[in-house]
């Protein structure tokens, strides 16, 4: 599973079982705020959003960019995954 970046709708994607799960974002001079995140309820439970933040993150970082959780769930899995504390800065 690839996360995308779908810079048309300013948000992340994650393909699963022929639903999308996504993670809208805007985007500032330094820093990408993500503003939302949303797995297709018959998908919930399965820890899609968590592949799908990663992915968004890590994305984030290869493009040299920091940062802002915007939506409870990236405040969560940031306090939860150390590694990324460097996107936050």
């Amino acid at each position: 599973m690839a996360v995308r970046d779908n810079k048309a709708q300013n948000r992340f994607e994650l393909d699963v079982e022929g639903a999308v799960a996504f993670a809208n974002y805007r985007l500032t001079p330094s820093a990408v705020i993500i503003t939302h995140t949303e797995t297709p309820r018959a998908l919930r439970g399965r820890g899609i959003a968590s592949e799908l933040v990663k992915g968004a993150l890590e994305l984030i970082r290869a493009d040299g960019h920091k940062v802002i959780a915007g939506c409870g769930f990236v405040v969560d899995y940031l306090s939860k995954h150390p590694q990324f504390a460097d996107l936050t800065g």
